[in-house]
């Protein structure tokens, strides 16, 4: 009856992209058909940063409530030597309240977050993008190209950051993870030019993508924008877009959405489906060769009992983390 805490380590060893990239699809197809019920967010902001709860409710082999309180402070690597994300994951029993696992939470945030990107290039990238963009180099980028892979054959990989020195250091490492070919760039219009798919996992206050950057048929997944103060796609290119969200009404909040909203260009009613609609059938995704797409991807806590209810099973297969008596 202990609760089973489990280190980064330890969700990165039991969670692999494919399994997790599955349990968020099968997730949000049961949101579609109304069998869960939407998640919840709640968000604070402090003075260097901010924190937010997401949670959700689950069943698999039995029902499960997941709670995430994540703390995301973007100037910690340079003050602290901290990554910017830290938090955990607390897994319930929905059936008699029992706290089943604690688990950290920048592995299972990393990945379930890819794990809705490569959801969303299923239906919105076309069947054959030869090459991609990854923007910002920090800790999502590496999970984001996994998962990518998983759903569409990439053959070369553009990677950028304002940083030179860190997307070469992330280009180096994600070779030897993936033996795809990854190349560093500075020069990001031109990168974003020869690119199928975009990808932005940044923590930009002010947009960067715009109109003129990106060529017909481009799939953008936009993943920076998690508050209402971080924007990475400029309000005319989502104006011009087919948008897809993770979930609309928190997107106009917080996402890229909110930025398109307040600056007039878009209204909720624009926004063409959440991915859920799309998994289910319910609405299409991509139409045509020439749309641009584009996933606004804010991070829910559907996202996070899925991904946390694979890992707890995982762990009680194999014996893994450490049990601790709480009380």
């Amino acid at each position: 009856m202990a609760t089973v805490l489990l280190a980064r380590e330890d969700v990165q060893a039991l969670l692999s992209p494919e399994v997790c990239v599955d349990a968020v699809e099968d997730a949000l197809r049961r949101l579609a058909l109304g069998s869960v019920p939407p998640p919840a967010i709640l968000g604070m902001h402090a003075a260097e940063g901010g924190f937010h709860v997401k949670a959700g409710l689950l069943a698999s082999d039995r029902e499960y409530f997941a709670a995430k309180v994540n703390a995301n402070f973007p100037r910690n690597a340079s003050r602290f030597g901290l990554p910017t994300i830290q938090g955990a994951v607390l897994l319930f029993d929905a059936g008699n309240g029992r706290l089943l696992a604690i688990m950290d939470s920048m592995a299972i945030t990393a990945l379930r977050t890819a794990a809705a990107t490569a959801v969303a290039a299923k239906h919105l990238a076309r069947a054959s993008c030869p090459s991609a963009l990854i923007c910002g180099c920090g800790g999502q980028a590496l999970e984001q190209l996994r998962a990518l892979a998983c759903v569409r054959n990439v053959e070369r990989v553009f990677a950028y950051d304002v940083d030179s020195a860190k997307a070469s250091a992330f280009a180096q490492a994600a070779r030897r993870a993936t033996g795809l070919s990854v190349s560093p760039v500075e020069d990001l219009k031109s990168a974003m030019r020869a690119s199928d798919i975009v990808i932005t996992c940044t923590t930009a206050k002010r947009f960067f993508v715009t109109p003129d950057m990106v060529r017909p048929g481009t799939f953008i997944a936009a993943v920076g924008a998690d508050n209402e103060e971080k924007q990475e796609i400029a309000p005319e290119l989502l104006e011009r877009s087919k948008v897809v969200t993770d979930a609309t009404e928190q997107a106009a909040r917080i996402g890229d959405l909110h930025h398109a909203i307040v600056a007039g260009r878009m209204t909720v009613a624009d926004v063409h489906a959440e991915l859920a609609d799309l998994v289910a059938g319910h609405r299409p995704g991509r139409e045509n060769d020439e749309e641009v797409t584009v996933f606004d991807s804010t991070g829910t806590g559907l996202q996070d009992v899925a991904a946390a209810i694979a890992v707890y099973r995982r762990a009680m297969q194999s014996g893994s983390g450490m049990p601790y008596q709480l009380g």
